[in-house]
């Protein structure tokens, strides 16, 4: 019996139509978005509470602004000279890490100047958190030798302090971060060759990482100090290196990639962060703001997303009412690892994880301005990374992410540029 061609295409149609059916009760529950009737040509998309709606084009929802990273830049310094016997001193450098690895990257910074121009000895320091009698070994967080071998020949160091060199008597001297050679000469110099011993003890009066428009005799010194004497030691590193690969895999549906984002909750919550929603520019952004901003330069509900935040809070509730996978430490590091790494009261582990997991995501959104985000972006700038998006509240339905990207991308002005080329 023949069969009839209108029979096989109204079947095969049907099939079609339940295919498609099929599809849609599939979607991901999660997703925010609601579409609109055929045909419309934006999308609304608002927060579990209802409590803001705004308009985001439909195609920016298919362009995610995700961008390969460019060429890893060379270091353009010149070692610093070797210092002469004549003219290394029988002193000592003291000092302390303190705040976290956005601030040892500057107060190791500053030490090497310090001992460079006087030729004294450098001590390797210990590290202090935030609470007395909170103390650790500089090994603990970073790696030993890579620290010694990288100043050899420019800085002495010790590894210990010598014995005959009391802590209660040293002379204490406050260092102003990128401090200069003339700062040295007037106020450190006289000091040290009165005392013989020092302490020296950065102070950051504001954010500096500008790139100088004049050149100085030590920023070859700085630049080694600053990018290249610090690493993870490997315990450190290989717990860093496996969140990262755990991030990577959840972002299989775009590609691997990840944003990190500085959200701490206890920075939001002060007086310093609560500003008008309106303003263009803020010195903080919200998880609401934040989820806001994501979405209306194209990012889809689907990205993966690390936020500084230990460990789950309600005020990320709307970040995650965007994006579902949102992520703290607490939920990707190993779990034989928790133990040491998040669950002591030590943060010093915890502040090492994020600022090297936001210097090697694939876009670094800092919600919080400050030294974290500027030497997190000194070391992305170094590395070729420079998807660093700084937030916006955007007026219009959507925006390109290029718009956003951080001036000191954009416009070249970190000290990076000083010593990469």
């Amino acid at each position: 019996m023949a069969v009839d061609p209108r029979q096989v295409v109204a079947g095969f149609l049907t099939l079609t139509m339940f295919v498609m059916l099929a599809n849609m009760i599939k979607r991901d529950h999660f997703d925010s978005v609601q579409m609109k009737l055929p045909g419309a040509e934006e999308v609304h998309f608002d927060t579990a509470k209802g409590t803001e709606q705004s308009l985001v084009k439909r195609s920016s929802l298919h362009n995610v602004p995700w961008k390969e990273n460019e060429e890893e830049l060379k270091p353009c310094w010149t070692k610093p000279t070797p210092v002469k016997e004549a003219e290394q001193s029988k002193g000592f450098i003291i000092f302390s890490l303190t705040n976290g690895p956005e601030y040892h990257v500057s107060q190791i910074a500053d030490a090497v100047i310090v001992a460079k121009y006087l030729g004294a000895t450098l001590v390797l320091p210990d590290i202090r958190g935030n609470k007395p009698g909170d103390e650790r070994n500089f090994e603990d967080i970073y790696d030993v030798e890579k620290f010694v071998k990288s100043l050899n020949g420019v800085v002495q160091v010790a590894k210990n302090q010598p014995a005959e060199i009391s802590s209660r008597n040293l002379a204490v001297v406050r260092v102003p971060n990128r401090v200069t050679e003339v700062h040295i000469a007037e106020h450190i110099e006289p000091i040290f060759r009165a005392k013989g011993n020092i302490r020296l003890a950065t102070y950051f009066s504001s954010v500096n990482m500008r790139k100088a428009e004049q050149k100085s005799n030590i920023d070859s010194v700085a630049c080694l100090a600053k990018f290249g004497t610090l690493e993870l030691q490997p315990e450190v590193h290989e717990v860093v290196d496996s969140m990262i690969e755990r991030l990577r895999k959840l972002s299989r549906k775009s590609g691997g990639h990840f944003i990190a984002v500085d959200l701490r909750v206890d920075i939001l919550e002060t007086e310093g962060c609560q500003g008008s929603g309106n303003a263009k520019k803020k010195s903080c952004y919200s998880p609401q703001e934040v989820a806001v901003f994501l979405r209306k330069i194209g990012f889809d509900s689907d990205t993966t997303i690390y936020v500084t935040q230990s460990r789950w809070d309600s005020h990320l509730d709307p970040l995650k009412d965007f994006f579902p996978k949102v992520y703290t430490k607490d939920g990707i590091i190993p779990a034989d690892k928790k133990p040491k790494f998040l669950d002591s009261e030590a943060s010093e582990f915890e502040e090492a994880i994020d600022f090297y997991i936001c210097s090697q995501s694939d876009v670094f959104v800092p919600a919080i301005s400050g030294l974290f985000y500027a030497n997190v972006a000194g070391k992305r700038i170094a590395a070729g990374r420079n998807q660093i998006l700084v937030p916006a509240n955007i007026a219009g339905s959507s925006a390109s992410a290029v718009d956003f990207i951080s001036p000191y991308v954009s416009k070249k002005n970190h000290f990076a540029y000083a010593c990469f080329c």
